[in-house]
């Protein structure tokens, strides 16, 4: 590297004027963004012909004001 990259500040404010703390966090945020961490993978979907979730039961409703008009209404 050049002397003049070197020189050349990494951040520069425009607008404003932060104090130190701002600038420290602004820094640091900056910094974890442009670390080059790959994201965490997201997991396979799996098929709802293999999905577990549909073998358990649902709840069943409860009773309660209304309910013989519900028990008629489809689902």
């Amino acid at each position: 590297m050049s002397d003049s990259e070197t020189d050349r500040p990494l951040l520069r404010v425009v607008r404003g004027n932060p104090d130190d703390a701002e600038l420290a966090a602004l820094t640091a945020v900056v910094a974890a963004a442009s670390s080059g961490e790959p994201e965490p993978e997201k997991p396979e979907r799996t098929s709802l012909w293999a999905d577990r979730a549909s073998l358990v039961r649902r709840p069943l409703p409860q009773p309660g004001s209304g309910a013989w008009r519900a028990s008629a209404l489809p689902r």
